[in-house]
């Protein structure tokens, strides 16, 4: 069982990027977190992170991958490309946010991911990750 872990634009400058709203963990560390509980659950994994909605595209369209967690971060609110990239390669998505969306700006608490994703997880900082890696292990199972 893999998954494919996607980390949408800026997220590459975690841990320097607004701490007070997305921590102090870097992605390098919250990658390796990451990869330590996906060796725990006998996953394998493989994580990706690209400032391209294109890219980002490209990476779902190669269906190398049996459940997707996905971070679009500020595609949330404006990739249509990104939402039609999941609901055509017919695989589960599991949506990611460092920070509760649904506690921030107004634009930011509309999602595009959210209506072909399985679920939504944010608000727990890096632990939602880690949160929708166990998630999929349930889903995968089943």
């Amino acid at each position: 069982m893999k998954i494919l872990v996607i980390h949408g634009p800026n997220l590459n400058l975690l841990g320097a990027r607004e701490p007070g709203v997305y921590g102090a963990d870097t992605l390098e560390t919250i990658n390796g977190r990451i990869s330590g509980l996906c060796t725990e659950l006998g996953l394998e994994v493989e994580t990706f992170q690209s400032n391209s909605e294109g890219t980002i595209v490209d990476a779902i369209q190669q269906k190398s991958f049996d459940l997707l967690v996905i971070n679009p971060a500020a595609y949330t609110h404006t990739s249509v490309a990104i939402r039609d990239a999941i609901a055509a390669v017919g695989r589960p998505a599991i949506e990611v946010h460092i920070s509760n969306i649904h506690k921030r700006e107004e634009f930011r608490q509309h999602s595009f991911i959210a209506g072909v994703a399985v679920g939504q997880i944010s608000g727990f900082g890096a632990e939602s990750y880690l949160l929708a890696i166990r998630a999929a292990k349930e889903l995968l199972s089943r």
